[in-house]
Protein backbone atom coordinates (compact mmCIF):
# COMPACT_ATOMS: atom_id res chain seq x y z
CA UNK A 1 0.00 0.00 0.00
CA UNK A 2 1.80 3.79 -0.97
CA UNK A 3 0.58 7.37 0.70
CA UNK A 4 -0.33 10.94 -0.62
CA UNK A 5 -0.86 12.15 3.44
CA UNK A 6 -3.28 14.71 2.52
CA UNK A 7 -5.68 11.70 1.63
CA UNK A 8 -4.68 8.90 3.91
CA UNK A 9 -6.44 5.70 2.91
CA UNK A 10 -7.03 6.59 -0.60
CA UNK A 11 -4.39 4.39 -1.78
CA UNK A 12 -4.20 1.81 0.36
CA UNK A 13 -2.78 -0.72 -2.13
CA UNK A 14 0.01 1.44 -3.30
CA UNK A 15 2.57 -1.23 -3.19
CA UNK A 16 1.36 -2.74 -6.02
CA UNK A 17 3.70 -0.70 -7.77
CA UNK A 18 4.25 -0.01 -11.45
CA UNK A 19 6.30 -2.89 -12.78
CA UNK A 20 8.37 -0.07 -14.60
CA UNK A 21 9.81 1.45 -11.48
CA UNK A 22 12.48 -0.01 -9.48
CA UNK A 23 11.57 -1.74 -6.30
CA UNK A 24 14.02 0.25 -3.82
CA UNK A 25 12.75 3.60 -5.27
CA UNK A 26 8.99 2.96 -5.61
CA UNK A 27 8.08 3.75 -2.00
CA UNK A 28 10.18 6.46 -1.31
CA UNK A 29 8.22 9.68 -1.71
CA UNK A 30 11.78 12.11 -2.19
CA UNK A 31 12.05 10.11 -5.61
CA UNK A 32 9.95 11.06 -8.57
CA UNK A 33 9.36 7.01 -8.84
CA UNK A 34 7.48 7.38 -5.71
CA UNK A 35 5.74 10.52 -6.11
CA UNK A 36 4.45 8.48 -9.76
CA UNK A 37 3.03 5.72 -8.18
CA UNK A 38 1.02 8.56 -5.82
CA UNK A 39 -0.54 9.91 -8.74
CA UNK A 40 -0.84 5.99 -10.30
CA UNK A 41 -2.84 5.14 -7.43
CA UNK A 42 -4.77 8.28 -7.08
CA UNK A 43 -5.90 7.85 -10.23
CA UNK A 44 -7.30 3.70 -9.53
CA UNK A 45 -8.97 4.25 -6.10
CA UNK A 46 -11.01 6.01 -4.54
CA UNK A 47 -10.66 7.62 -0.31
CA UNK A 48 -11.95 4.84 1.66
CA UNK A 49 -15.74 6.06 3.40
CA UNK A 50 -15.30 7.01 6.64
CA UNK A 51 -18.30 5.40 9.00
CA UNK A 52 -18.49 6.54 12.71
CA UNK A 53 -18.10 3.76 15.29
CA UNK A 54 -21.86 3.67 16.49
CA UNK A 55 -21.46 0.80 18.87
CA UNK A 56 -18.78 0.29 21.58
CA UNK A 57 -20.78 -1.67 23.38
CA UNK A 58 -18.60 -4.19 26.17
CA UNK A 59 -19.16 -7.92 26.64
CA UNK A 60 -21.92 -8.79 24.26
CA UNK A 61 -22.31 -12.51 23.17
CA UNK A 62 -22.90 -13.62 19.78
CA UNK A 63 -26.50 -14.22 19.47
CA UNK A 64 -28.40 -15.11 16.27
CA UNK A 65 -25.80 -14.19 14.19
CA UNK A 66 -25.24 -10.30 16.14
CA UNK A 67 -23.25 -9.15 18.72
CA UNK A 68 -24.22 -5.41 19.45
CA UNK A 69 -24.36 -3.61 15.74
CA UNK A 70 -22.01 -6.38 14.08
CA UNK A 71 -22.29 -9.70 11.93
CA UNK A 72 -20.67 -12.53 14.07
CA UNK A 73 -20.44 -16.42 13.96
CA UNK A 74 -18.81 -18.39 16.66
CA UNK A 75 -16.84 -14.82 17.70
CA UNK A 76 -18.03 -12.70 20.96
CA UNK A 77 -17.87 -9.12 21.17
CA UNK A 78 -15.88 -7.37 24.04
CA UNK A 79 -14.99 -4.17 23.52
CA UNK A 80 -14.60 -0.93 20.90
CA UNK A 81 -12.19 1.37 21.64
CA UNK A 82 -12.58 4.19 19.53
CA UNK A 83 -9.52 5.93 17.39
CA UNK A 84 -10.65 9.54 19.18
CA UNK A 85 -9.42 6.92 22.34
CA UNK A 86 -6.77 6.50 21.19
CA UNK A 87 -5.15 9.47 19.68
CA UNK A 88 -6.61 9.92 16.73
CA UNK A 89 -5.80 9.15 12.77
CA UNK A 90 -7.16 6.09 10.66
CA UNK A 91 -5.71 2.66 12.26
CA UNK A 92 -3.92 0.23 10.24
CA UNK A 93 -1.43 -2.41 11.85
CA UNK A 94 -1.59 -3.84 15.65
CA UNK A 95 0.35 -6.06 17.77
CA UNK A 96 0.92 -7.56 20.94
CA UNK A 97 2.77 -8.32 24.22
CA UNK A 98 2.38 -10.38 27.53
CA UNK A 99 4.17 -8.40 30.20
CA UNK A 100 6.33 -12.05 31.25
CA UNK A 101 6.18 -10.75 34.82
CA UNK A 102 2.81 -10.11 35.68
CA UNK A 103 0.78 -12.51 32.59
CA UNK A 104 -1.25 -8.96 31.46
CA UNK A 105 -1.79 -8.01 27.85
CA UNK A 106 -1.01 -5.33 25.87
CA UNK A 107 -2.19 -4.08 22.64
CA UNK A 108 0.18 -2.05 20.59
CA UNK A 109 -2.16 -0.58 17.83
CA UNK A 110 -0.60 1.37 14.79
CA UNK A 111 -2.31 4.56 13.36
CA UNK A 112 -1.54 6.92 10.54
CA UNK A 113 -0.33 9.45 13.39
CA UNK A 114 1.95 7.20 15.95
CA UNK A 115 1.35 4.20 17.78
CA UNK A 116 -1.27 3.41 20.73
CA UNK A 117 -0.21 0.90 23.46
CA UNK A 118 -3.56 -0.31 25.64
CA UNK A 119 -4.06 -2.49 28.80
CA UNK A 120 -6.11 -5.10 27.99
CA UNK A 121 -6.26 -6.22 31.67
CA UNK A 122 -9.92 -6.04 31.72
CA UNK A 123 -10.55 -6.58 27.70
CA UNK A 124 -14.49 -5.49 28.24
CA UNK A 125 -12.58 -1.66 29.53
CA UNK A 126 -9.82 -1.49 27.38
CA UNK A 127 -7.61 1.23 28.90
CA UNK A 128 -4.90 3.54 26.13
CA UNK A 129 -1.82 3.97 28.15
CA UNK A 130 -0.44 6.48 25.70
CA UNK A 131 1.00 7.37 22.56
CA UNK A 132 4.15 7.37 20.70
CA UNK A 133 4.31 9.78 18.26
CA UNK A 134 5.30 9.30 14.66
CA UNK A 135 8.91 10.26 13.45
CA UNK A 136 8.36 12.57 10.59
CA UNK A 137 4.71 12.76 9.75
CA UNK A 138 1.96 10.68 9.05
CA UNK A 139 1.19 7.11 6.69
CA UNK A 140 -1.05 4.53 6.35
CA UNK A 141 1.19 2.16 6.87
CA UNK A 142 3.06 1.55 9.63
CA UNK A 143 3.62 -1.84 11.14
CA UNK A 144 5.43 -3.34 14.68
CA UNK A 145 6.31 -6.40 16.16
CA UNK A 146 7.54 -7.77 19.22
CA UNK A 147 11.07 -8.83 20.60
CA UNK A 148 12.46 -9.21 23.98
CA UNK A 149 10.14 -6.56 25.42
CA UNK A 150 10.16 -4.41 23.33
CA UNK A 151 8.05 -2.93 20.35
CA UNK A 152 10.18 -2.21 16.66
CA UNK A 153 8.20 -0.04 14.29
CA UNK A 154 8.76 1.49 11.34
CA UNK A 155 6.10 3.81 8.56
CA UNK A 156 5.89 3.37 4.80
CA UNK A 157 6.36 6.58 2.71
CA UNK A 158 8.09 8.64 5.14
CA UNK A 159 11.30 9.45 4.35
CA UNK A 160 13.02 9.74 7.52
CA UNK A 161 11.16 7.68 9.61
CA UNK A 162 13.41 4.42 10.31
CA UNK A 163 13.14 2.03 13.02
CA UNK A 164 11.64 3.28 16.47
CA UNK A 165 12.27 1.05 19.13
CA UNK A 166 10.61 1.23 22.35
CA UNK A 167 10.51 -0.74 25.66
CA UNK A 168 7.22 -1.86 26.46
CA UNK A 169 8.10 -2.34 30.17
CA UNK A 170 7.50 0.87 30.76
CA UNK A 171 4.07 0.51 30.39
CA UNK A 172 3.62 -1.15 33.80
CA UNK A 173 3.78 1.96 35.94
CA UNK A 174 1.41 4.11 33.59
CA UNK A 175 -1.84 5.32 35.54
CA UNK A 176 -2.24 8.35 32.89
CA UNK A 177 -2.36 8.92 29.28
CA UNK A 178 1.50 9.67 28.69
CA UNK A 179 2.97 10.79 25.23
CA UNK A 180 6.12 8.33 24.95
CA UNK A 181 9.60 8.85 22.77
CA UNK A 182 11.01 6.48 21.63
CA UNK A 183 14.44 4.50 23.61
CA UNK A 184 16.24 4.00 20.20
CA UNK A 185 15.83 4.82 16.78
CA UNK A 186 17.53 2.70 13.59
CA UNK A 187 18.53 5.35 11.00
CA UNK A 188 19.93 2.68 8.00
CA UNK A 189 16.63 3.41 6.20
CA UNK A 190 13.94 5.71 6.27
CA UNK A 191 10.44 4.23 4.82
CA UNK A 192 9.17 0.77 5.05
CA UNK A 193 6.42 -1.14 4.46
CA UNK A 194 6.21 -3.94 6.80
CA UNK A 195 8.81 -5.47 9.87
CA UNK A 196 9.09 -9.00 10.39
CA UNK A 197 10.93 -10.32 13.22
CA UNK A 198 12.39 -14.18 13.82
CA UNK A 199 12.12 -13.87 17.58
CA UNK A 200 14.03 -17.24 18.23
CA UNK A 201 17.19 -15.56 16.28
CA UNK A 202 16.66 -11.92 17.25
CA UNK A 203 16.80 -10.59 13.54
CA UNK A 204 14.23 -8.48 12.19
CA UNK A 205 13.43 -8.06 8.30
CA UNK A 206 12.17 -4.61 7.36
CA UNK A 207 11.00 -5.11 4.16
CA UNK A 208 9.89 -2.57 1.58
CA UNK A 209 12.21 0.23 2.51
CA UNK A 210 14.11 2.81 -0.04
CA UNK A 211 17.43 0.05 0.57
CA UNK A 212 18.20 -3.75 -0.73
CA UNK A 213 16.09 -2.99 -3.74
CA UNK A 214 13.12 -3.13 -1.49
CA UNK A 215 13.94 -6.36 -0.04
CA UNK A 216 14.90 -7.67 3.37
CA UNK A 217 16.89 -5.23 5.24
CA UNK A 218 18.06 -7.46 8.13
CA UNK A 219 18.73 -5.76 11.51
CA UNK A 220 20.48 -7.83 14.94
CA UNK A 221 18.30 -6.57 16.92
CA UNK A 222 19.84 -9.30 19.61
CA UNK A 223 20.33 -6.23 21.77
CA UNK A 224 17.16 -4.16 21.04
CA UNK A 225 18.07 -0.76 21.98
CA UNK A 226 21.23 -1.04 19.72
CA UNK A 227 20.06 -2.66 16.78
CA UNK A 228 22.58 -3.20 13.83
CA UNK A 229 22.07 -3.94 10.11
CA UNK A 230 22.84 -7.42 9.10
CA UNK A 231 22.69 -7.96 5.68
CA UNK A 232 20.20 -7.20 2.39
CA UNK A 233 18.14 -9.97 0.64
CA UNK A 234 17.83 -8.18 -2.92
CA UNK A 235 17.76 -10.29 -5.29
CA UNK A 236 14.19 -11.02 -6.07
CA UNK A 237 13.83 -6.92 -5.07
CA UNK A 238 10.30 -5.52 -4.18
CA UNK A 239 9.27 -7.81 -0.78
CA UNK A 240 5.57 -6.81 0.68
CA UNK A 241 5.92 -9.25 3.75
CA UNK A 242 7.24 -12.15 4.86
CA UNK A 243 7.89 -14.70 7.50
CA UNK A 244 10.77 -15.67 8.95
CA UNK A 245 11.75 -18.57 11.04
CA UNK A 246 14.34 -21.19 12.10
CA UNK A 247 12.92 -24.28 10.01
CA UNK A 248 11.70 -27.61 10.85
CA UNK A 249 9.76 -28.55 8.57
CA UNK A 250 9.37 -32.02 6.02
CA UNK A 251 12.20 -30.65 3.88
CA UNK A 252 15.79 -32.08 5.38
CA UNK A 253 18.14 -30.13 2.84
CA UNK A 254 16.68 -27.14 5.38
CA UNK A 255 16.07 -28.05 8.50
CA UNK A 256 17.41 -25.59 11.72
CA UNK A 257 17.80 -23.24 8.95
CA UNK A 258 16.68 -19.44 9.17
CA UNK A 259 13.94 -18.99 5.92
CA UNK A 260 12.07 -16.30 5.08
CA UNK A 261 8.66 -16.76 3.26
CA UNK A 262 8.16 -13.40 1.03
CA UNK A 263 5.28 -12.41 -0.85
CA UNK A 264 6.83 -10.67 -3.90
CA UNK A 265 4.22 -8.77 -5.67
CA UNK A 266 3.38 -11.51 -8.00
CA UNK A 267 5.77 -14.71 -6.15
CA UNK A 268 6.14 -16.86 -3.49
CA UNK A 269 10.05 -16.28 -2.89
CA UNK A 270 11.96 -18.78 -0.71
CA UNK A 271 15.29 -17.72 0.72
CA UNK A 272 17.76 -18.89 3.03
CA UNK A 273 19.05 -16.36 5.43
CA UNK A 274 20.87 -17.82 7.95
CA UNK A 275 24.10 -16.32 6.61
CA UNK A 276 22.90 -12.30 6.73
CA UNK A 277 25.76 -11.22 4.54
CA UNK A 278 25.19 -14.18 1.96
CA UNK A 279 21.24 -15.03 1.52
CA UNK A 280 20.77 -17.62 -1.14
CA UNK A 281 16.96 -17.78 -2.85
CA UNK A 282 16.14 -21.22 -2.99
CA UNK A 283 12.88 -20.68 -5.05
CA UNK A 284 10.62 -18.31 -6.82
CA UNK A 285 7.21 -19.14 -7.62
CA UNK A 286 4.07 -17.81 -9.79
CA UNK A 287 0.58 -19.02 -9.30
CA UNK A 288 -2.60 -19.12 -11.49
CA UNK A 289 -5.13 -15.57 -10.66
CA UNK A 290 -2.11 -13.90 -8.95
CA UNK A 291 -2.45 -10.32 -9.16
CA UNK A 292 -0.96 -8.95 -5.88
CA UNK A 293 1.10 -11.24 -3.64
CA UNK A 294 0.33 -9.58 -0.17
CA UNK A 295 1.13 -11.56 2.99
CA UNK A 296 0.95 -15.08 4.19
CA UNK A 297 2.02 -17.50 6.75
CA UNK A 298 3.19 -20.81 7.80
CA UNK A 299 1.13 -24.11 9.26
CA UNK A 300 2.64 -25.03 12.81
CA UNK A 301 4.31 -27.77 11.18
CA UNK A 302 5.31 -25.79 8.42
CA UNK A 303 4.06 -27.66 5.54
CA UNK A 304 1.95 -25.53 4.89
CA UNK A 305 1.96 -21.98 3.92
CA UNK A 306 -1.38 -20.12 3.25
CA UNK A 307 -0.88 -16.61 1.31
CA UNK A 308 -3.20 -13.76 0.53
CA UNK A 309 -3.82 -11.75 -2.99
CA UNK A 310 -4.09 -8.60 -1.97
CA UNK A 311 -5.82 -7.46 -6.03
CA UNK A 312 -7.17 -10.60 -7.25
CA UNK A 313 -10.96 -9.48 -5.66
CA UNK A 314 -10.87 -6.23 -7.13
CA UNK A 315 -9.51 -6.97 -10.27
CA UNK A 316 -10.71 -10.55 -11.39
CA UNK A 317 -14.29 -11.81 -12.35
CA UNK A 318 -14.32 -13.88 -9.48
CA UNK A 319 -14.93 -11.68 -6.74
CA UNK A 320 -15.32 -13.79 -3.71
CA UNK A 321 -12.07 -13.65 -0.88
CA UNK A 322 -9.78 -15.92 -1.64
CA UNK A 323 -6.58 -17.86 0.17
CA UNK A 324 -3.90 -19.79 -1.78
CA UNK A 325 -2.55 -22.90 -0.28
CA UNK A 326 0.89 -24.11 -0.73
CA UNK A 327 2.41 -27.64 -0.09
CA UNK A 328 5.88 -27.11 0.75
CA UNK A 329 7.21 -30.98 1.16
CA UNK A 330 10.63 -29.27 -0.88
CA UNK A 331 11.34 -25.71 -0.30
CA UNK A 332 13.26 -25.69 -3.71
CA UNK A 333 9.71 -26.45 -4.92
CA UNK A 334 6.43 -25.06 -3.50
CA UNK A 335 3.33 -26.12 -5.26
CA UNK A 336 -0.14 -23.66 -5.74
CA UNK A 337 -2.38 -26.76 -4.68
CA UNK A 338 -5.87 -25.31 -4.50
CA UNK A 339 -7.41 -21.91 -3.32
CA UNK A 340 -10.54 -21.69 -0.74
CA UNK A 341 -12.68 -19.30 -1.72
CA UNK A 342 -14.67 -17.27 0.77
CA UNK A 343 -18.68 -16.70 0.70
CA UNK A 344 -17.60 -13.17 1.46
CA UNK A 345 -16.24 -10.72 -1.55
CA UNK A 346 -14.14 -8.34 0.47
CA UNK A 347 -10.22 -7.66 0.00
CA UNK A 348 -7.95 -10.40 2.45
CA UNK A 349 -5.07 -8.25 3.71
CA UNK A 350 -3.36 -9.94 6.98
CA UNK A 351 -3.65 -13.48 8.27
CA UNK A 352 -1.53 -15.32 11.19
CA UNK A 353 -1.94 -18.92 11.73
CA UNK A 354 -2.28 -20.58 15.71
CA UNK A 355 -3.14 -24.00 15.73
CA UNK A 356 -5.55 -25.11 13.51
CA UNK A 357 -7.37 -21.65 12.77
CA UNK A 358 -6.17 -18.86 10.64
CA UNK A 359 -7.37 -15.96 11.84
CA UNK A 360 -7.54 -13.38 8.83
CA UNK A 361 -8.19 -9.71 8.48
CA UNK A 362 -10.27 -9.16 5.35
CA UNK A 363 -11.28 -4.76 5.25
CA UNK A 364 -15.17 -4.89 4.62
CA UNK A 365 -15.60 -8.44 5.94
CA UNK A 366 -14.00 -8.03 9.55
CA UNK A 367 -12.42 -10.99 11.59
CA UNK A 368 -13.10 -14.48 9.66
CA UNK A 369 -11.72 -17.78 11.14
CA UNK A 370 -10.74 -20.46 9.05
CA UNK A 371 -10.09 -24.25 10.22
CA UNK A 372 -7.04 -25.47 8.37
CA UNK A 373 -7.10 -28.95 9.55
CA UNK A 374 -7.94 -29.72 6.17
CA UNK A 375 -5.55 -28.11 4.27
CA UNK A 376 -2.99 -31.47 3.07
CA UNK A 377 -6.23 -31.73 0.81
CA UNK A 378 -6.31 -27.49 0.47
CA UNK A 379 -10.15 -27.89 2.32
CA UNK A 380 -10.00 -25.06 4.40
CA UNK A 381 -13.47 -24.24 5.99
CA UNK A 382 -14.51 -21.21 7.73
CA UNK A 383 -15.62 -21.73 11.16
CA UNK A 384 -16.40 -17.84 12.87
CA UNK A 385 -16.38 -14.08 11.95
CA UNK A 386 -16.93 -10.81 13.31
CA UNK A 387 -17.01 -8.32 10.94
CA UNK A 388 -16.53 -4.64 12.50
CA UNK A 389 -17.43 -2.82 9.23
CA UNK A 390 -21.94 -3.59 8.74
CA UNK A 391 -21.90 -0.64 6.23
CA UNK A 392 -20.83 -3.13 3.87
CA UNK A 393 -18.78 -5.99 2.56
CA UNK A 394 -17.62 -5.24 -1.37
CA UNK A 395 -13.95 -5.08 -2.57
CA UNK A 396 -12.88 -1.64 -0.91
CA UNK A 397 -10.54 -0.70 1.62
CA UNK A 398 -12.27 -0.08 4.44
CA UNK A 399 -12.84 -1.83 8.49
CA UNK A 400 -10.30 -4.89 9.60
CA UNK A 401 -6.68 -3.85 8.62
CA UNK A 402 -4.63 -6.46 10.77
CA UNK A 403 -5.54 -8.83 13.72
CA UNK A 404 -3.47 -10.35 16.72
CA UNK A 405 -4.81 -14.03 17.92
CA UNK A 406 -1.70 -15.25 20.10
CA UNK A 407 -2.81 -13.92 23.74
CA UNK A 408 -2.95 -17.09 25.77
CA UNK A 409 -6.41 -15.59 27.64
CA UNK A 410 -8.15 -16.40 24.02
CA UNK A 411 -8.80 -12.70 23.39
CA UNK A 412 -8.31 -11.61 19.68
CA UNK A 413 -7.63 -8.08 18.45
CA UNK A 414 -8.74 -6.46 15.36
CA UNK A 415 -7.44 -2.96 14.43
CA UNK A 416 -9.84 -0.91 11.93
CA UNK A 417 -9.16 1.72 9.69
CA UNK A 418 -12.38 3.86 10.83
CA UNK A 419 -13.68 1.67 13.96
CA UNK A 420 -10.11 1.53 16.48
CA UNK A 421 -9.39 -1.43 18.27
CA UNK A 422 -12.02 -4.25 18.70
CA UNK A 423 -11.43 -7.02 21.43
CA UNK A 424 -13.10 -10.08 20.79
CA UNK A 425 -13.17 -13.31 22.08
CA UNK A 426 -13.73 -16.56 19.71
CA UNK A 427 -15.96 -19.81 21.26
CA UNK A 428 -14.59 -21.88 18.72
CA UNK A 429 -15.56 -25.27 21.23
CA UNK A 430 -19.26 -24.53 19.62
CA UNK A 431 -17.86 -25.33 16.11
CA UNK A 432 -16.14 -28.45 15.84
CA UNK A 433 -13.18 -28.21 17.69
Amino acid sequence: MTIVRTIGLALVTASALVLSMTAASAHDPETAEGQAAAKTFMADHVPAERHAVTGTAAGVPCVNGKADIYPCKNVDLLSVLPLSGLGGGNGNDIWGWTDPSSGKEYAIVGRTNGTAFVDLSTPTSPKFLGNLPSNGGSSSWRDMKVYKNHAFIVADFISGHGMQVFDLTRLRTVTTPQTFTADALYKEFGPAHNIAINEETGFAYAIGSNTCSGGPHVVDIQNPKAPAKAGCVSQDGYTHDTQCVVYRGPDVAYRGKEICFNANEDTLTIVDVTDKARPVQISRKGYSGAQYSHQGWLTDDQRYFLLDDELDESRGTDKRTKTYVWDLAKLSAPVHTGVYSSPATAIDHNQYIKGRYSYQANYQAGLRILDVSGVASAQLSEVGYFDIYPAGNAANFNGAWSTYPYFSSGIVIVNGIEQGLVVVKPTLATAGR
